[in-house]
């Protein structure tokens, strides 16, 4: 059976339910907080009155969010206190100021994603670092793996493939949540030209379909920063002085496809976003007996990479779950 394919656009934050038995829920368990008419309502308030009022009338909606969703809040804590401990990235112990400002950047974000799916995002405003290798790729037919994270705006990349209509990108999404907020953004923007692919894993049909994208010159983007939905397989890496869970998920498939694996991410900076791509390898193989030790290397260099770039924008990491607790 061939994977779903979408023209819309994942969704951004969902809420937080209970566990059973005092257990970590899994991050796709958690249900979907997204309410279908109040973002078209904020939506009008954006292009009627601006930015300003939108943002008046979005953070009392964040902040009784964040008074309410205990899990979401105490997992928001966990992840600037460590952040904290490791750089010294929020100026002192985080306090509730702290943890209320990463969900109003959240919010922050959640518009400047809306804007960039509906092309309402001025373009001028994004910056590109690294892209070079990856423009030399499209001139040559030469598709590749991007993985990304939960971190700024990624929808911005989107954008900027819409906008240039020159990068061809395929973003894995997870199927258990996020439709409503899906519905809307394939509303703004019904001619989008970013292709959505949900799966819940890696399976051959899928990995027939990302073959043929990649072999004509496509990208697929799949998020590194989340254990798989099915249990599948991952390593353990530190991030921000503890041992975390990884899913290889991105470094197998780019090895499948026999393609370049880069970094992708992008960070708000200034009045814009810029967005980074940095190469992790040329072409990425796994021989059996040292298999282990290449996925381990990867999920490395890329907790390195994001916990570096975090450090410079320390509430722009978007999980709002026990990231290091074991399920």
């Amino acid at each position: 059976m061939r994977p779903q394919e979408r023209t819309d656009t994942p969704a951004a934050e969902p809420a937080v339910a209970a566990a059973p038995n005092g257990a970590s829920p899994h991050w796709a368990d958690i249900g979907e907080s997204t309410f279908v008419f109040g973002m078209r309502l904020l939506m009008a308030v954006h292009r009627l009155l601006g930015r300003v009022p939108f943002l008046i009338v979005l953070y009392p909606v964040v902040t009784y969010y964040w008074l309410r969703r205990g899990l979401a809040r105490r997992a928001s804590m966990d992840y600037l206190q460590r952040m904290q401990a490791a750089h010294g990235a929020l100026g002192g112990p985080p306090g509730w100021r702290h943890g209320l400002r990463h969900f109003l950047s959240f919010a922050d974000t959640l518009l400047d994603k809306t804007l960039a799916m509906s092309g309402r995002y001025r373009f001028e405003r994004l910056r590109f670092e690294g892209a070079e290798a990856v423009l030399d790729m499209i001139a040559r037919g030469q598709g590749g793996v991007f993985v990304t994270a939960h971190m700024g705006c990624l929808e911005m990349c989107q954008a900027a493939a819409t906008h240039t209509r020159r990068l061809r990108l395929n973003v894995l999404v997870h199927t258990a949540h996020a439709e409503q907020f899906n519905r809307v953004l394939g509303r703004l923007d019904p001619a989008g030209a970013v292709r959505l692919i949900q799966v819940t894993d890696i399976t051959p049909a899928t990995a027939v379909l990302l073959g043929e994208r990649v072999a004509a010159g496509e990208f697929v983007a799949i998020a590194g920063d989340r254990v798989p939905v099915g249990g599948g397989r991952t390593v353990t890496a530190p991030f921000l002085g503890q041992d975390a869970r990884w899913p290889v998920g991105p470094y197998v498939l780019a090895a499948l496809l026999k393609c370049p694996l880069y970094l992708m991410a992008c960070l708000r900076e200034g009045d814009g976003h810029t967005v980074r791509f940095e190469p992790l390898a040329e072409q990425l193989a796994l021989p059996r007996k040292v298999r282990d030790e290449v996925l381990t290397d990867c999920a490395n260099r890329y907790a390195q990479r994001l916990e570096a770039m975090l450090a410079k924008a320390p509430y722009e990491w978007f999980n709002f779950f026990p990231f290091w607790a074991r399920p």
